[in-house]
């Protein structure tokens, strides 16, 4: 093959991260979005785990028609016949089943003998046959399983029916020579292994998923699984986009071709970091602020010069775009409309781009200059739907002052109430959040707090992302505007909207997945 297969398994592994639960629309939106990107395969979930994820699954089946729908299920009946069923509705679909191979697994997790767990892929695979030609077997924390014993169930995999053969790296605990030296050795070893797709699945717990990934690649891999901007579980999963670039830019070592659309690489990253609740850091290869950012004077000389002096890709390649909106608090929304079409945001319903519009107008009102990422940081807040929100930030007020303790006072709205909330604090934030949560009451942990700066400049809107636990819950809230004390009160409020609203938040946690 000379080609690369893009696994994406945001949906899957992606949304193990802590707090990033999303709802069955929010990973509709997603999956979407991944078919836009020409994603080849969409891992939408785990059927077996929950009601809630069965369904997103099914949605998705039956709304993406371009890539092919993958649900993943462990090696036993329930879980291949539940994934089957909600895969029913894909035009293309692929069964993904999985067991443990390596000793510490199988003794202290599965407690099976390697007999055992041989003789249970093989009817995994078997089974999932009935339902699909197109069967994924992988052999979870295979990188660090036994030679012999991976051979045996990789081939009698293969002998079932198994048309893809996945080795993940479960726990991040490879390193490229020995990965790469693995999986080359399996591929010669293996006397059926020609008959099937060669795939990794790597984790990023000593900060090299995308490096075993590659190394992989250069050793006959011919798929690659992966996440938007790394999501996942621990550290995270390979980076999509850092791999596809990767493959994209250095052609002359790997001599692939992908079928990404990489201009709509940015717009992916956004939209989930968006859902999810988790920022992009600013040095994040591909994705980040500061990718296609030349602070060193002799590296800004260069790429006057030259770009490809300090530049190994174009910005406007992975969806990045320098230019800034001319709209004004006079234009309409035809213009709106077309601005967000040309950065790739999609809409999913009028009412949408309504509560976006709104929101333009006021920001247009408070700030000269509104740039694209301005754009697109109006669809991460829960306003663009209205129907999600239980509490809504209405006004805010504070003052901090030299030798005098800061106070807030928030108006907010909880259902069809409005709250008058007062508080002082060790900071404007902290009175804030503060008078919030002395009506709320809701007794949350605040984990994380992070602020960034969307744009630049002293104008430019402030991102604010909150983490709160609760009862074993963990959510993730998101605000913007240019007032980062109001950014923050929007981001506290985004996350209660999460942990108080009606809509079921998907959350496969199984520690068994690879």
């Amino acid at each position: 093959m000379d080609r690369l297969i893009i696994f994406d398994t945001t949906l899957r592994d992606g949304e193990q991260s802590p707090g990033a639960a999303m709802t069955r629309e929010e990973k509709l939106r997603i999956a979407k979005q991944l078919e836009r990107l020409r994603v080849d395969v969409i891992e939408a979930g785990f059927a077996a785990s929950s009601n809630g994820d069965f369904e997103a699954i099914r949605s998705i089946a039956a709304a993406v028609r371009e890539s092919t729908v993958c649900s993943l299920a462990r090696a036993n009946e329930r879980d291949i016949s539940r994934a089957a069923e909600a895969l029913a509705g894909a035009r293309s679909k692929r069964i993904h089943t999985f067991i443990a191979t390596s000793p510490l697994h199988m003794e202290k997790k599965l407690r099976m003998s390697p007999d055992q767990v041989l003789e249970q892929a093989r009817q995994a695979v078997r089974l999932a046959r009935r339902f699909t030609d197109d069967v994924e077997f992988s052999t979870e924390d295979g990188s660090r399983s036994e030679l012999d014993f991976l051979c045996r169930v990789i081939e009698a995999a293969i002998t079932e029916g198994a048309t893809t053969i996945n080795i993940p790296d479960t726990v991040g605990y490879a390193v490229p020579e020995q990965y790469g030296r693995l999986l080359r050795e399996l591929r010669e070893r293996v006397p059926n292994s020609d008959r099937a797709v060669w795939s990794v699945h790597c984790h990023n717990d000593l900060g090299m998923a995308v490096a075993n990934s590659l190394a992989g690649v250069l050793n006959g891999v011919r798929q690659i699984e992966c996440t938007i901007n790394g999501l996942g579980e621990r550290a995270g999963n390979t980076s999509l986009e850092e791999v596809v670039m990767a493959v994209k830019t250095r052609h002359d070592v790997f001599g692939l071709e992908v079928g990404i659309d990489t201009t709509q690489i940015v717009a992916s990253s956004k939209l989930v970091s968006n859902i999810t609740g988790f920022p992009v850091q600013p040095n994040k290869a591909v994705v980040g602020a500061n990718a296609f950012a030349h602070a060193s004077g002799i590296h800004q000389d260069g790429v006057l010069k030259a770009r490809q002096t300090y530049e190994i890709m174009r910005a406007e390649d992975v969806g990045w775009t320098t230019n800034r909106i001319v709209l004004g608090k006079l234009s309409g929304r035809t213009a709106f409309r077309q601005r967000v079409q040309e950065l790739g945001i999609p809409i999913e319903s009028e009412e949408e781009l309504v509560a976006a519009f709104a929101s333009f107008k006021d920001l247009a009102d408070r700030k000269a200059e509104i740039f694209d990422e301005d754009i697109q940081a109006l669809f991460s807040d829960e306003a663009v739907v209205p129907h999600n929100e239980y509490f809504r930030l209405v006004s805010l007020s504070q003052g901090s002052t030299t030798g005098e303790r800061p106070h807030a006072r928030v108006v907010f709205r909880v259902g069809a109430e409005e709250i008058d909330a007062r508080s002082d604090g060790d900071g404007p934030v902290d009175a804030t959040l503060k008078a919030i949560e002395s009506k709320v009451g809701s007794g949350c942990e605040l984990l994380l707090y992070s602020v960034n700066a969307i744009t630049t400049g002293t104008e430019a809107q402030g991102e604010v992302t909150v983490r709160l636990a609760r009862a074993g819950r963990i959510v993730n809230g998101i605000g913007s505007d240019p007032d980062i004390i109001a950014a923050s009160a929007k981001a506290y409020i985004n996350a209660l909207n999460k942990l108080y609203t009606t809509a079921e938040r998907i959350n496969p946690q199984i520690s068994l997945a690879p």
